[in-house]
């Protein structure tokens, strides 16, 4: 429970700063590059993100499992296990770029808004091998190089050099794509220069074919489901990108991206919550693991909440940023910060699933994932067949994700619980309070200017939430989370 609550304090920080620095991308992307380049660059970017997860391998969680159990029976050095990990990323990589190069379609269902674009599919190796340096780290228990690469270098890079490009006239045309390949590099390099200093370089390594082979087999399920998990996410963006115009998506896009600000927080978690879950696995101690996934379920779902209800509130305002001709996505961005809100407690159930019911979970994520490209696909029929608009389209998709996600959510933590054969719900009747006390203020900031409903109508309703929640929802042992390191060391339960 120690390494829970700083993992969780410093990822709670991270994730501002994430904040902090990726507003500025979306702000300035869509005011200088406008809608339509900006969809082009979702359906690409969405599709370039699961390539890379697939050649991760499932390391974000897998690597800590072989890290604890590998470097003990077999005396491997843990840096050249995590190479190990590297090369097999980097040949399931090389694979996916070449046929990409040669087909790009998928990428790029609606073209490209200049010859640069392609170099996007260039950011699949980097990106896979960051995710296996940082969980590398997290099995260290060092989630500060995940924040300084995920929530720091790699934001303020992409809003960086998305206007550095923009004043390239030879670049400007894929200075979008450009500036997210600028950032996934940037954050590649963060992540090494720390992994080298914890761990050296390796010794007497080399490549064992044999092993590789073994380990990519067994890889399958935690790849498949980081893919599935993550495709949720995605898949909503991909059909909009084959059946609606780039516009289209690119409203859906920003509404979307502001949704994920609560998801990153939620994922932040997970790194630190795999090795935790591993040592108990090992010892056979489920009581443990099923409250730590009470803790960690309701620290995410408290705070996610207050977010999603601070955002969705003055919803329009917040559209607003990117430019007035996509504020018709407020719809869809109020659907879409709700659907992460439901999401939690799938995503903390899938962190022990994946270890002790790999192929149930893997079922489950398929069927969620088929659940929701139906709903979207039927949807979007749906509304063409009526003549609406897109605008009601891309709301089709955010429906078609809540439903999905509320779904997984509810078998994936009935599973759990019978596993463990212990409760694992992350739902306190304070939130109830919160969220009344959040709504009631949240009145009062919609009739204030536009302006000022973002400078002083979002703080004032997560405020008015948090001090609910804080008061009557967190205990003792939630309340670690937010003071120092001293005195969470002293409150925090032992596990």
């Amino acid at each position: 429970m120690d390494a829970l609550v700083k993992g969780g304090r410093t990822n709670t920080l991270g994730f501002v700063i994430r904040l902090i620095g990726g507003i500025p991308f979306l702000f300035l992307g869509y005011r200088l590059y406008g809608a339509d380049e900006m969809g082009r660059f979702a359906s690409a970017v969405v599709v370039v993100e699961l390539f890379a997860l697939i050649c991760a391998l499932g390391e974000k969680r897998g690597l800590a499992q072989r890290l604890t159990q590998g470097a003990e029976e077999d005396g491997q050095r843990r840096v050249n296990l995590v190479f190990d990990g590297m090369l097999a990323s980097l040949i399931f990589s090389a694979a996916f770029v070449a046929l990409l190069v040669i087909w790009p379609f998928p990428v790029f269902p609606n073209g490209t808004s200049g010859r640069w674009d392609i170099l996007i599919i260039a950011a699949i190796p980097a990106f896979a091998l960051t995710e296996i340096l940082l969980a590398a780290q997290a099995y260290r228990f060092d989630i500060a190089t995940t924040v300084r690469a995920r929530a720091v270098v790699e934001p303020w890079t992409r809003s960086i050099a998305v206007v550095a490009f923009f004043y390239i006239p030879a670049l400007r045309d894929g200075g979008v794509a450009l500036a997210y390949l600028a950032a996934v590099y940037a954050a590649l390099l963060t992540a090494a220069w720390t992994f080298f200093r914890t761990y050296g370089p390796p010794r007497g390594w080399r490549p064992r074919p044999r092993y590789l082979s073994q380990m990519m087999g067994r890889a399958l399920p935690l790849a498949g489901a980081d893919v599935i998990e993550r495709g949720t996410r995605l898949i909503d963006v991909i059909l909009l990108g084959f059946f609606t115009s780039p516009f289209a998506v690119g409203i859906y896009y920003f509404a979307k991206e502001i949704a994920s600000l609560p998801q990153k927080l939620k994922t932040s978690f997970e790194p630190v919550l795999s090795p935790v879950i591993t040592k108990n696995l090992k010892t056979g101690n489920m009581a443990a693991i099923a409250k730590q996934v009470q803790q960690v379920g309701f620290w995410i779902i408290a705070l996610q909440l207050g977010i999603a209800l601070a955002l969705a509130i003055p919803g329009e305002a917040v559209m607003g940023l990117g430019g007035s001709d996509i504020v018709g996505g407020t719809a869809a961005l109020a659907l879409l910060l709700i659907a992460e809100a439901v999401a939690s407690m799938a995503v903390v159930s899938e962190g022990v699933l994946v270890y002790i019911a790999k192929k149930r979970n893997l079922a489950i994520s398929v069927g969620v994932i088929a659940l929701q490209a139906a709903l979207t696909i039927g949807l979007i029929m749906l509304a063409r067949h009526w003549g609406l608009d897109e605008g009601y389209m891309a709301g089709g998709a955010a429906v078609a994700l809540l439903v999905a996600l509320g779904t997984s959510s509810l078998v994936k933590a009935l599973l759990l619980k019978r596993l463990l054969k212990a409760p694992v719900g992350n739902l306190r009747f304070a939130l109830v309070w919160a969220t009344g006390a959040a709504v009631l203020v949240g009145q009062a900031a919609i009739l204030l200017p536009e302006w000022a409903e973002l400078i002083f109508g979002i703080p004032a309703i997560l405020a008015a939430y948090l001090v609910v929640v804080w008061k009557y929802g967190f205990g003792p042992e939630d309340k670690v989370l937010f003071q120092k390191s001293k005195q969470a060391d002293e409150g925090a339960t032992p596990a």
